[in-house]
C-alpha cells in the first residue's frame, strides 16, 4: 500500500507562515517608522514577535533596518549620556569588600594546601607500605573551624 503524497499541505502551510511573518515585520517596521522609535533588530524583531535570526535571513529586511537604524541613532546635535563617577565613599567600599574576599581566598587556599599535604603524606605512607598513619586533624574544612 502506498502513501498518498501531502507534502504539497506542507509546502503552503511554510509558504503562509513565512508571508505572515513577512507582513508582521514590515507592519512593526512601518509603525516605528511612524512612532519615531528607534530601530534596532531587537526591537523590530520584540515588535513583530519573530526571531532576529530572521530579520537577518531576509536580506531586503536586514537592509532597511540597517539603513533605518543608523538615521534613528542619536547624532552629533544630541549630547552623550553623562556618566556618573564612582565617589570616594563607594571606591572604599570596594576595595574594602575586595580585600575582606581576598583575605578569605588566602585563608581557603593555606587551609587546603596542609589538607593536601597531609593526604599526600598519607597516600606516600601507604605505597611504601608503611602503616596507614592516623592524621593528627581530620581532613575537612569544617572539623578545621572546630
Amino acid at each position: 500500500m502506498t502513501r498518498a503524497d501531502n507534502s504539497h499541505h506542507l509546502t503552503a502551510a511554510a509558504r503562509a507562515r513565512s508571508q505572515s511573518t513577512r507582513q508582521r515585520s514590515l507592519a512593526a517596521l512601518e509603525a516605528m517608522i511612524r512612532d519615531g522609535a528607534a530601530i534596532t533588530f531587537h526591537t523590530v524583531a520584540t515588535k513583530a514577535g519573530v526571531s532576529r535570526s530572521w530579520l537577518y535571513q531576509c536580506t531586503d529586511l536586514r537592509d532597511r533596518i540597517i539603513e533605518l537604524r543608523d538615521t534613528t541613532r542619536p547624532g552629533p546635535h544630541t549630547p552623550p549620556a553623562t556618566r556618573q563617577r564612582a565617589s570616594h565613599a563607594s571606591l572604599l567600599a570596594r576595595l574594602e569588600v575586595t580585600q575582606d574576599r581576598l583575605r578569605r581566598v588566602v585563608a581557603d587556599n593555606a587551609a587546603l594546601r596542609a589538607q593536601l599535604e597531609q593526604a599526600l603524606g598519607i597516600i606516600r605512607a601507604e605505597q611504601q607500605g608503611l602503616q596507614q598513619v592516623h592524621p593528627q586533624r581530620p581532613l575537612t574544612p569544617e572539623a578545621d573551624a572546630r
